[in-house]
C-alpha cells in the first residue's frame, strides 16, 4: 500500500502549476466535491496506516499531530512526508494576514520542493506559523512538550492541544514547598541580631568558649526561628486558601463529545444548529477556574468576570430588546456593509445602534478591573463563528499570538476548516489551514476579545474561546511577582542592635585591656574576649523578635475584630507599624474613590438650572408637553400641548426644557435590552460609557423613555401612559472619539402614518460634546463659560448640547460632500471631518448643559481631608481619561476649592518637558495632572527631574496610567524618598502597584478580589483606611517601639550588672546569672509585664481623629530614634550601676567564691538574690511607670508576674541563700537599691514631661 501511495504522490507532483492552482480553485468553489476527496484520502490514509511502525504511532487523536525532528539523513524525506502528512489539522496553517504570505500562484509542486529539502525545516516551519523562513542549517534540538512563550500558537478550539499551557491558576503566595524554608531562612538571618545569635550559639561547641548549658543559647534561637517561620507560613497557607477560593470559582464550558472527530460526526443529528443553542452532541459542564485550559470554550453570562485571556466566537440574547414595530427585513442593516445604505454614512464606532446587542455577535464588557477605564467596551464575535453551529466549534483553528501585557493589543487568525475534514490529506501537509481547499479564514483584533478579569456587561449569551491562561495572561503579565516585606521598624532595630554588638564587642576588649593582654591560665587574651562577647550576649535580646512578632499578632487581632471596620482582613502579619508611619498614598479611582455609577445631577437651559428636587419640575414641563398627545411629537407643527397655558416666560422655560429632554433621548448611542429578572421583565440599557446610560435613565425618570433603537430608528415612550410619542429616522451618527470629544446625530422625525417627505424642518443635526470644543460650535451667548465652570468646580461631568434644523436641500448638500470624502484614499477621515464642520458645525442652537457626576464611595471626602490634615501626600493613578480624573479630584476634594490644577498632557517631545514643569517651582501648593504618555517621557527622559518637584506637590492626579506605569510611580516614590508609601485599590490592574508598596491595601471590589488577595490589608470601603492609619498604624507603631525599647533596655541592665561583676571580680570572665536565672528573668519573670506594653495608648480613638496632626509626628520616627535609645541605653547603665553596685557595696566577700570557700560562696549567693529580686522589681516598676493608660491586663500582668517570682524563690536555692532572703536585712537591701535605681529616673521622666510635654498631653491638656 505505501508503494501505492508513493507512485499516487509522484504523480501528483508532475501536475502543472497551472493545472495545479485551477484545481485548487475549483476545489475551494467546491466544498461539496472537496468532501468527497477528503473522504478518499481519509479512506488511503487509513489502508496507508496499517503498514507504519508501531513506535512511530502516538497515543490520542490530536496527540498525533506531534512527529520526531531528527532524521537520519534527508532521503526518508519523501517518507516522512507521506507520514506527517496526515498527522496535523491545525499547525500547518498560515493566516491570511502573515508578515510574508507566500505568492499567490504558488503551486503544490512548490509548496512540497521548498519544504522537502530538510524534515527539520518542515518541522520548524509546523511549529512557528507566522514564519515561512527555515531554521538555521544543523539546528536540531528536540521538541519541548511545554509551550515556548515566545513564540506564536495555534489553538485547536474544544479539543485537547499539541503543547502543554500553564494552568490557568490564580496564586498570591509568596513560597513554595520547596522556596519556603531558602526564602525565609535567608530573610531572618538577614537581620543582624539573628546572625549574631547564632554564631554565639555555634561558639558553644568549643569547650574553652562554653559557659554554662548549650541548651540555654540553642533552644532561644530555635525558638525565636520557630515562631517567625511558624507565622510567616501561617500567613502563606492563609493566602494559599484565599487562591484556593479564586481558583474554585466554577464556570460553564462546552464539552465536544469524545475527542474522536469521525465518532462525533456520525453523531449528528440531521437538523442544523442555526439558533446557536446546544444540541446532542455538545453539552455544558462546570468546571473551576483552575481547571480551564487553552481551548475550551466558555458559556459566559451577564456580569460573570472572565477566568482567562478569550476570543469571543458567539454573542447572542435568549430576550429580544422591545420591538415595537420591526422593521422589514429589506431594511435591515447589515453590520458589516455601510454602503448598503441608501445614503453613504461612515461606519459606526460602534454598533450599538442594532436591534438587538445579539444581532451582529455584540457585547459590551467593563474593563475596570483591567485598565481602569470606566467606558464600556464593545466587542464583536467573528462574523465566521457567529451563525456556527456549536457542534461546528471544533473545526476553528485559532492563531494568536505570542503572550503579551499590551491590553489593548491583539493580532491573530480564525480558519474554518471544510466540514467533514478529520485531518489533511498528503497533499496539503505542508499547506497553512488557508491554502486548504474549503477552509475559511477571518483575521482577528482587539475588538474580538476580553482579557482575564473583565466583565461581561451586556445581557447577551457568549461563548468565548480560552487563548491565554493563568501567568500568560494580560492581567498577569501586568503584575509583579509577591515580595517578602520588611517593616521600617524593624529596620530601624537592626540598626540599634549593629551598635549594641559595637558596645559588646568594645566593652569585651576594654575589660581584657584593663587585665592585660596576656594568657592566663592556659587561656590566650582572644578567648577571654570572646567569653565576654558571650556573656554580653544578653545586650543583644534574643527575644527581642519573638516579643515583636507576637506584639504583631495582636495588632493584626485588634484589627481584624475592630466594629468600626468591618470585614477587614490583614494578609501580612508583619508590618503593621508600617501604618504609622505612612508619609504618601497612592490610589486608583474607579472603585475605591468612585463607584463608577454615574447619576445626572443638574442640568442648565440658560436662564435656570435644575437639580435634586428641582427634577420634578422638569418632569411635570415634559408631561406637558407630551401627555394627551396626537400622533407623534413633530418640531414643525409647534404642538405647545400643556405648556400653552401660564405666561410667557414659564411658556418659553418649558419649551426649552422639552427640547433639551428630547436632544438627550435622541443624542447617544444606548440601546435598550429587556431580560427576566424573577420572572419579572426588566429593561436595562447599554452603551459604551457609563454617562451616556445615566442621560437616557435621566430622561426616563422624567417621562420620556427610550422603547426601541436599532440602525435605522429610534422610538420614545411618554413614561406615564406607555404611548409612543416620538419616532426618527437615523441618517447619520458621528461618534464619540478622544479626539473630537463630541458625537452627533442627524433624524428625520416620523409621522405616524409614515415619513413627511415634504417637510424641511423634520431633519435636524444633534450634538453634545465637552464645553472646550462646543463653545466654538454654539451659537453665540453670554452664559456657556460661566455655567459650565460652576459645575466643574463642583466636580460634575459636563456636556453642552446643541441642535441645528435642516432643509433637504442643505441635507442633500451634505450627504454628497460626505459620500465623497468617505472615497477618499488619502488623510480620509480628517476630510470626513471638514465636511461635517462645513455644513453642520456652525451656529448651532445651544439648548443647555448636563452636569453628570460619578458618584463617590461613602465619606470619600472627610476622608481624604482627614489624610490630608495628617500629613500625608495622596497621588491619584488611574487608567481613565484627563477630564474624568479631573471631575473626580475636584469632586471628592482630593483638590481643593481653588487650587490651581497644573495639566500636562499629550507631551510628545523631551525637549518640551523641562518647560512644562518650570511653572510648578513658582506655584508649590498647586495639584499636577498629567497624562500616562507626558509620565512615560518623563519617566524615560526626565525621571529625577520630575520625581524631585512631584514629590513636595500636595496632589499629583495621573490618568491613563498603565498597571505597570502605576507599579513604577510607586517604586520610584520609595527609592527616591525613603518615606513609606501605601498603594490602594480595587481591581486586577492595581496588583503590581499594591505590591510594590510599603503597605498595599485593597479594596474587595465589585467585580473580584484579585486586589483583596495581593494586598496586605483587605479593607470593604476607602473610609476605613483612615481608622487604619491614624488609629491602628498609630497604636502599632508606639506600642511596638515602646515594646522594643523596654526589650533592649531588659536585656542591656542585666549585661551592665554583669559588667560591673566582672570588674569586681579582678576582669575574669565568669557568669553572674547562670543557667535557669538567665532563662526565667528573659521569660517568666519580665515578658508578661513587658509584652503587656501592646495594649497601651497614648491617646483615644476620637481624639486621634479629631487632631491628625498628631500622626505626622509619627512619620518622624521620634518614637523609636537613636536619641530615645541613647537615653534608654543611659538609663540602663545607671541602673545596672545602681543594682549591682548596690548589691556588692551591700553584700561583701563574695569575690572569691569560685576558690571553693564557704564563706564566699554564701556570700555570693546573698549578693545573687539581692541583686536578682531588684534586677526584676525595677523592671516590673519601670513598666508600670511607662503605661499611660492602664488595661486590666496591665495590672494583671504585673501583679501575677511578682507573685510567680516571689512564689519560685524556694524552688532557687541552687541560686540564692534562702535563709538570707528570710531575713529583715535582704527586705531592707532590696527596698534601698530599688529606690536609689528608679526615683531619678521617674524624677527625670516627670521634669522632661512639665518642660517638654509631648504633643498628646497637649491636645488632652493634662
Amino acid at each position: 500500500m505505501s508503494h501505492r501511495h508513493g507512485d499516487s504522490t509522484a504523480s501528483a507532483s508532475l501536475i502543472p502549476d497551472a493545472d495545479s492552482d485551477l484545481d485548487l480553485d475549483l476545489d475551494e468553489l467546491d466544498p461539496q466535491t472537496t468532501n468527497t476527496n477528503n473522504h478518499n484520502s481519509r479512506s488511503a490514509s487509513t489502508d496507508f496506516g496499517k503498514n507504519i511502525a508501531l513506535k512511530k504511532l502516538r497515543y490520542g487523536g490530536r496527540r498525533a499531530f506531534r512527529r520526531p525532528d531528527r532524521y537520519a539523513d534527508d532521503a526518508d524525506a519523501d517518507d516522512l512526508e507521506a507520514l506527517v502528512g496526515r498527522d496535523s489539522q491545525g499547525d500547518e496553517r498560515e493566516p491570511a494576514h502573515t508578515i510574508d504570505p507566500p505568492p499567490p500562484h504558488t503551486s503544490r509542486l512548490r509548496r512540497l520542493s521548498d519544504k522537502s529539502h530538510s524534515a527539520l525545516a518542515k518541522f520548524k516551519a509546523r511549529l512557528n506559523p507566522f514564519s515561512r523562513s527555515g531554521p538555521a542549517e544543523g539546528d536540531d534540538s528536540e521538541p519541548e512538550d511545554e509551550h515556548d512563550p515566545a513564540s506564536n500558537r495555534t489553538i485547536v478550539v474544544g479539543d485537547r492541544q499539541d503543547a502543554k499551557y500553564p494552568p490557568n491558576a490564580v496564586s498570591n503566595a509568596k513560597y513554595t514547598p520547596v522556596s519556603f524554608l531558602p526564602r525565609t531562612l535567608y530573610n531572618e538571618f538577614s537581620f543582624f541580631f539573628n546572625m549574631y545569635f547564632l554564631l554565639v550559639a555555634l561558639s558553644q561547641i568549643i569547650p574553652q568558649l562554653r559557659i554554662g548549658y548549650l541548651s540555654t543559647y540553642i533552644f532561644p534561637l530555635l525558638f525565636v526561628l520557630t515562631i517567625t517561620l511558624g507565622k510567616e507560613a501561617m500567613d502563606d497557607i492563609h493566602r494559599r486558601r484565599r487562591d484556593q477560593e479564586a481558583n474554585s470559582e466554577r464556570y460553564t464550558v462546552l464539552q465536544f463529545g469524545d475527542n474522536d472527530t469521525s465518532s462525533r460526526r456520525r453523531q449528528r443529528p440531521a437538523d442544523p444548529d442555526a439558533d446557536g443553542l446546544l444540541d446532542t452532541d455538545v453539552r455544558d459542564v462546570s468546571k473551576p477556574s483552575r481547571l480551564l485550559k487553552v481551548g475550551d470554550v466558555l458559556v459566559m453570562t451577564k456580569d460573570q468576570r472572565f477566568p482567562a485571556d478569550v476570543v469571543i466566537l458567539k454573542s447572542f440574547s435568549q430576550e429580544s430588546s422591545a420591538q415595537p414595530e420591526p422593521l422589514p427585513e429589506s431594511e435591515e442593516a447589515n453590520l458589516f456593509e455601510p454602503e448598503a445604505a441608501n445614503v453613504p454614512e461612515p461606519p459606526l464606532a460602534n454598533q450599538t445602534t442594532s436591534e438587538d446587542p445579539s444581532a451582529g455577535g455584540e457585547a459590551f464588557i467593563r474593563t475596570d478591573q483591567l485598565d481602569g477605564e470606566t467606558d464600556w467596551k464593545l466587542r464583536l464575535a467573528s462574523p465566521l463563528t457567529q451563525d456556527l453551529p456549536s457542534r461546528d466549534l471544533t473545526r476553528l483553528r485559532l492563531t494568536a499570538g505570542k503572550p503579551d501585557k499590551r491590553v489593548n493589543d491583539f493580532v491573530g487568525t480564525l480558519d474554518l476548516l471544510p466540514d467533514g475534514r478529520q485531518a489533511y490529506d498528503p497533499y496539503e501537509a505542508e499547506a497553512s489551514a488557508a491554502e486548504v481547499p474549503g477552509t475559511k479564514s477571518i483575521p482577528l483584533s482587539i475588538d474580538n476579545t476580553a482579557w482575564a478579569n473583565t466583565v461581561l456587561a451586556s445581557s447577551t449569551t457568549v461563548y468565548a474561546v480560552v487563548i491565554y491562561t493563568g501567568p500568560e495572561t494580560r492581567a498577569a503579565l501586568s503584575t509583579s511577582a509577591s515580595r517578602s516585606k520588611t517593616g521600617l521598624l524593624e529596620n530601624e532595630i537592626n540598626s540599634l542592635t549593629k551598635i549594641l554588638c559595637f558596645l559588646t564587642l568594645a566593652l569585651s576588649f576594654i575589660l581584657v585591656a584593663l587585665k592585660g593582654f596576656k594568657a592566663e591560665n592556659g587561656r590566650e587574651w582572644y578567648v577571654s574576649v570572646m567569653r565576654f562577647l558571650i556573656l554580653f550576649s544578653t545586650i543583644v535580646p534574643i527575644s527581642l523578635r519573638v516579643n515583636l512578632d507576637m506584639g504583631k499578632s495582636m495588632y493584626a487581632w485588634f484589627i481584624e475584630r475592630d466594629q468600626g471596620i468591618p470585614g477587614t482582613v490583614v494578609r501580612t502579619s508583619t508590618i503593621p507599624e508600617d501604618l504609622g508611619r505612612i508619609e504618601y498614598l497612592l490610589s486608583d479611582k474607579t472603585g475605591t474613590l468612585t463607584q463608577n455609577e454615574m447619576e445626572l445631577k443638574k442640568i442648565h437651559v440658560g436662564t435656570v438650572s435644575y437639580a435634586n428636587e428641582a427634577m420634578d419640575e422638569v418632569s411635570g414641563y415634559v408631561k406637558a408637553a407630551f401627555s394627551g398627545l396626537e400622533g407623534f411629537f413633530l418640531p414643525s407643527s409647534n404642538v405647545t400641548g400643556g405648556l400653552a397655558s401660564g405666561t410667557r416666560s414659564r411658556r418659553e422655560i418649558g419649551l426649552r426644557v422639552r427640547d433639551l429632554v428630547l436632544a438627550l433621548a435622541l443624542c447617544h448611542n444606548v440601546t435598550p435590552t429587556t431580560e427576566e429578572v424573577d420572572g419579572s421583565t426588566v429593561t436595562s440599557y447599554q452603551a459604551s460609557s457609563p454617562d451616556e446610560i445615566a442621560i437616557v435613565a435621566w430622561t426616563e425618570h422624567v417621562g420620556l423613555r427610550l422603547l426601541h433603537r436599532d440602525r435605522k430608528s429610534i422610538t420614545l415612550q411618554f413614561a406615564d401612559d406607555n404611548k409612543i410619542v416620538v419616532r426618527v429616522q437615523v441618517l447619520h451618527i458621528f461618534p464619540f472619539t478622544s479626539d473630537s470629544k463630541r458625537m452627533g446625530i442627524i433624524v428625520k422625525f416620523v409621522q405616524e402614518g409614515g415619513i413627511a417627505e415634504s417637510d424641511s424642518s423634520e431633519l435636524y443635526f444633534f450634538q453634545k460634546g465637552a464645553d472646550t470644543v462646543m463653545t466654538s460650535i454654539v451659537a453665540a451667548n453670554d452664559w456657556l463659560d460661566e455655567e459650565t465652570a460652576n459645575m466643574a468646580r463642583e466636580g460634575l461631568r459636563t456636556l453642552v448640547i446643541g441642535r441645528k434644523a435642516l432643509s433637504l436641500q442643505q441635507y442633500a448638500a451634505f450627504s454628497s460632500a460626505h459620500a465623497e470624502a468617505s472615497l477618499s484614499l488619502h488623510d480620509r477621515d480628517n476630510s470626513m471631518a471638514k465636511v461635517v464642520k462645513q455644513h453642520l458645525e456652525n451656529n448651532l442652537e445651544l439648548l443647555g448643559v448636563t452636569g453628570v457626576e460619578d458618584k463617590l464611595q461613602a465619606h470619600i471626602k472627610p476622608s481624604l481631608e482627614l489624610l490630608r490634615n495628617a500629613g500625608i501626600k495622596i497621588w491619584m493613578l488611574t487608567g481613565d481619561k484627563v477630564e474624568t480624573a479631573r471631575c473626580v479630584a475636584v469632586s471628592s476634594k482630593l483638590v481643593s476649592r481653588g487650587q490651581y490644577i497644573h495639566t500636562i498632557a499629550g507631551l510628545k517631545r523631551k525637549d518640551l518637558a523641562l518647560d512644562a514643569l518650570s511653572l510648578l517651582h513658582s506655584r508649590p501648593n498647586a495639584a499636577l495632572l498629567i497624562d500616562g504618555e507626558s509620565l512615560s517621557l518623563y519617566l524615560n527622559h526626565h525621571r529625577e527631574a520630575f520625581i524631585t518637584l512631584a514629590v513636595r506637590l500636595p496632589a499629583v492626579i495621573a490618568c491613563r496610567c498603565s498597571p505597570t506605569q502605576k507599579a513604577d510611580v510607586a517604586k520610584l516614590i520609595r527609592s527616591h524618598t525613603r518615606k513609606r508609601i501605601a498603594c490602594i485599590g480595587d481591581g486586577g490592574n492595581d496588583v503590581s502597584m499594591i505590591q510594590a508598596a510599603d503597605v498595599g491595601v485593597g479594596i474587595v471590589g465589585k467585580e473580584g478580589r484579585q486586589a483583596s488577595l495581593a494586598a496586605d490589608f483587605s479593607i470593604t470601603q476607602f473610609s476605613h483606611l483612615t481608622k487604619l492609619l491614624v488609629w491602628h498604624g498609630r497604636n502599632s507603631y508606639k506600642r511596638s517601639a515602646k515594646l522594643a525599647q523596654f526589650v533592649i533596655h531588659r536585656g542591656l541592665i542585666i549585661s551592665v550588672c554583669q559588667t560591673v561583676f566582672s570588674v569586681a571580680s579582678a576582669y575574669q570572665p565568669i557568669a553572674l546569672y547562670r543557667d535557669w536565672l538567665l532563662v526565667g528573668y528573659a521569660t517568666l519573670y519580665t515578658m508578661a509585664p513587658v509584652f503587656s506594653l501592646t495594649l497601651d495608648r497614648d491617646v483615644d480613638e476620637n481624639l486621634a481623629n479629631l487632631y491628625p496632626e498628631l500622626y505626622k509626628e509619627l512619620t518622624l520616627g521620634k518614637s523609636l530614634s537613636y536619641r530615645t535609645f541613647f537615653i534608654w541605653v543611659a538609663i540602663s547603665v545607671y541602673q545596672g550601676i545602681v543594682i549591682q553596685g548596690g548589691s556588692q557595696l551591700l553584700v561583701p566577700k563574695f569575690a572569691d567564691h569560685s576558690t571553693g570557700n564557704a564563706d564566699t560562696a554564701a556570700a555570693f549567693a546573698r549578693m545573687v538574690s539581692v541583686s536578682f529580686t531588684v534586677l526584676v522589681i525595677n523592671e516590673l516598676i519601670m513598666v508600670a511607670a511607662e503605661i499611660t493608660t492602664w488595661h486590666p491586663a496591665n495590672i494583671i500582668s504585673i501583679l501575677a508576674t511578682g507573685c510567680l517570682y516571689f512564689g519560685s524563690i524556694p524552688f532557687l536555692s541552687g541560686y540564692f541563700d534562702l535563709k538570707f532572703v528570710a531575713s529583715v536585712g535582704f527586705v531592707w537591701r532590696v527596698a534601698a537599691i530599688s529606690a536609689v535605681s528608679l526615683v531619678p529616673v521617674y524624677a527625670g521622666k516627670l521634669i522632661r514631661r512639665a518642660v517638654k510635654p509631648p504633643s498628646y498631653r497637649k491636645v488632652q491638656g493634662v
